[in-house]
């Protein structure tokens, strides 16, 4: 299951990259950004409200609280470049550019989680890393 989430998480960040280049011509980068995140905080409460999970925002333990808010400011600050990079650089350069965070997520993943590295995910990185130059130059 957890592929087929990821596949149509794939899908729908490839139709964002779209939507948004074209949805962005002519306004301001940080203006656009504003007005997805208000569309992405009203989907995210409505799905949680619709699955009735509302109640549990009050055993989120301190800890849960800090990293939950460290990610909303990395991804804010992520959807804030993204988006100026959309509106300045073709979207099948940014979006390759992008990707490389698929590269870092493996780095920090082994320093900070302890995830295995293997010879695979060595040779996926260097791929990874190779297809992204090739993609913009």
């Amino acid at each position: 299951m957890w592929f087929i989430l990821a596949l149509l998480s794939a899908v729908f960040a490839a139709l964002t990259s779209i939507l948004a280049k074209i949805g962005i011509d002519g306004v301001n980068s940080n203006l656009a950004t504003a007005i997805r995140t208000v569309i992405v905080l009203a989907m995210a409460w409505g799905m949680v409200f619709l699955t009735g999970t509302q109640g549990g925002v009050f055993s989120i333990g301190k800890k849960s609280w800090i990293f939950l808010i460290l990610s909303g400011l990395a991804t804010g600050a992520s959807w804030l470049c993204y988006y100026k990079a959309l509106q300045l650089g073709d979207a099948s350069r940014v979006v390759a550019v992008d990707k490389c965070s698929i590269v870092i997520t493996l780095i920090l993943a082994f320093v900070f989680l302890h995830e295995k590295f293997t010879v695979k995910s060595l040779i996926g990185t260097v791929l990874i890393t190779a297809g992204t130059f090739v993609m913009i130059l």
